[in-house]
Formats: structure tokens, C-alpha cells, sequence
């Protein structure tokens, strides 16, 4: 990223995180064979009068607008190369070429941070997010996420942060770039409102809004289903309570349903490792 770029930053987050638009979440499912949208779930819920806005958290409607920008572009180059992998080899197993494919896309467009603490300040380091706190005055936390939960091919983890922005619309992400973390492993640049909180949101204040929102809990409580996604990790640590009082799911990670992702977040996770 250029100075020019990074001079222009604050007021590209803030146009994206107030102004949040989010497309409609077009998840194509290879071995279904079919297309689930977010906006035929919501259409489905007012159908059955069970749909209501105000459920979400911080009481913000998703927008159906068009995502668009760097996340966009980004998904689309990773599902040309799962698209041309699934036709050459007949497989999804693509997730170091899309990597490699990435890098060099950011690279050769402007989309690479060379020098990650231009960022801000190293803050912490979790299961799959190296975290930076910005050192200006515009509140912004950054998050390397280096794919951890993507274990095949990067498309769901594309998906996996519009759901995320849908959801949970007041600590939205956007994609800022692609950049090397601290392990030199390559990795999407999130940024994230940063929320003030006064403190971290107890399990049953958690399963109250998800409930409010429409999901209900599984297996003692370990995720959180729709029946169109699966939320895993909104555990205290990861949901905040605000200042203004609403719960803030800083930190989620979420799977399209019956696509194997209770497998996966269980395989992938170090809360589970052995």
C-alpha cells in the first residue's frame, strides 16, 4: 500500500464500516450441487413472520447492497483458481495455489503491506488472527488472519466474512490488503471498529442474542445454528458488552450448515487439539 493509499484509510473505514453494504451471500456448494443466499433465508423468515431486524445485534439490519472493493476482488481471484483446480484435477484441494495466486495479485495491484507495524502497535496473538491496535485517533483494530480455519480452499473463508458483516454489522470487517505475519506466513489484513467496552458478556447474555437472533445452541453449547449458518467461538472472551450496553461478537468464525464445519472447527481449533 502506497502513502497516498494509507493517507485515505480512516476515511475508506469509515464510508465501509458506517456504511456498511453487503451483498447477498451467493455460496455455491459443489457437493450439493446447490446455491444457498442470505437474502432467500431472510426472505424465507418474513414469509413465516419470523424475521425481524431488530434481532441483530446492536439492533442494525444487514443491507442486501453489493459488497464490492478489495473483498470482492479477492474472492473472486481464489474462486477462479478453485474453479480452474476443480476442472484440471477434479478437486478443492487448492488452498496453497489460491494463497500463492493472492500474494501475487496484491503484489502486482497494490494490495501488499509490506511493513505490517505501519499498522499500529502488536496487541496479542490467537488461534488464526496476529492482532494490531492502530496508533492513530480513528479507533481501528487490525487482525492478520492467516486461513487457518480454511482448510482446503480460501472461497469459504470469503464467505465466511460477509456472514460475519451480515450478523454482526457493528464490528464489521473489511479488507484492507494481503501481508506477511510475524510466522512469514501470508495473510488477509482485517480491519475492525475497535469497540469500548466495559467488560466481556457472560455465556448466558450470549445464548439470550443468539437466540434473539434467530439461532439456537448445539452440543452443550460449543455453536450456534440458523440452520443456514453455523457460529462457533462466540465465547466471552470473543463478545463484548459496549458501553452502550448491546453485545459486540468480535471474533466469530462461522460455516455455512451441513457442510461439515462442526468437523472442521473441531480438527482445526487448538481448543480441541491434543
Amino acid at each position: 500500500m502506497n502513502g497516498q493509499g494509507r493517507s485515505h484509510l480512516s476515511t475508506y473505514l469509515q464510508e465501509t464500516f458506517w456504511g456498511i453494504n453487503v451483498k447477498k451471500l451467493q455460496i455455491s456448494l459443489a457437493e450439493s450441487g446447490k446455491v444457498a443466499t442470505f437474502a432467500a433465508y431472510k426472505n424465507k423468515k418474513r414469509m413465516q413472520n419470523d424475521y425481524h431486524p431488530e434481532q441483530i445485534s446492536s439492533q442494525s439490519e444487514c443491507s442486501n447492497a453489493k459488497v464490492g472493493g478489495l473483498l470482492e476482488d479477492a474472492s473472486d481471484v481464489a474462486r477462479r483458481v478453485l474453479e480452474s483446480v476443480q476442472a484440471l484435477a477434479g478437486t478443492t484441494y487448492c488452498k496453497r495455489v489460491q494463497i500463492a495466486k493472492l500474494k501475487q495479485w496484491a503484489q502486482q495491484n497494490g494490495h501488499w503491506i509490506d511493513d505490517i507495524s505501519s499498522l499500529g502497535t502488536f496487541s496479542d496473538r490467537g488461534s488464526e488472527n496476529e492482532v494490531y491496535l492502530s496508533k492513530n485517533e480513528d479507533k481501528i483494530v487490525y487482525k492478520l488472519n492467516d486461513f487457518r480455519y480454511s482448510d482446503d480452499n480460501l472461497c469459504p473463508f470469503f464467505e465466511r466474512i460477509e456472514a460475519h458483516n451480515c450478523y454482526f454489522p457493528q464490528c464489521a470487517y473489511s479488507l484492507i490488503g494481503f501481508a506477511d505475519n510475524q510466522d512469514g506466513k501470508t495473510c488477509a489484513v482485517l480491519a475492525q471498529p475497535f469497540i469500548i467496552s466495559n467488560r466481556e458478556a457472560t455465556e448466558l447474555e450470549i445464548v439470550n442474542e443468539m437466540e434473539r437472533m434467530g439461532f439456537h445452541s448445539k452440543d452443550e453449547g460449543s455453536y450456534f445454528t440458523n440452520g443456514t449458518h453455523d457460529i462457533f467461538d462466540a465465547l466471552p472472551n470473543n463478545v463484548l458488552v459496549g458501553i452502550d450496553g448491546y453485545l459486540y461478537f468480535i471474533d466469530t468464525i462461522i460455516f455455512l450448515s451441513n457442510t461439515g464445519g462442526y468437523e472442521k472447527y473441531h480438527s482445526l481449533s487448538p481448543r480441541f487439539s491434543s
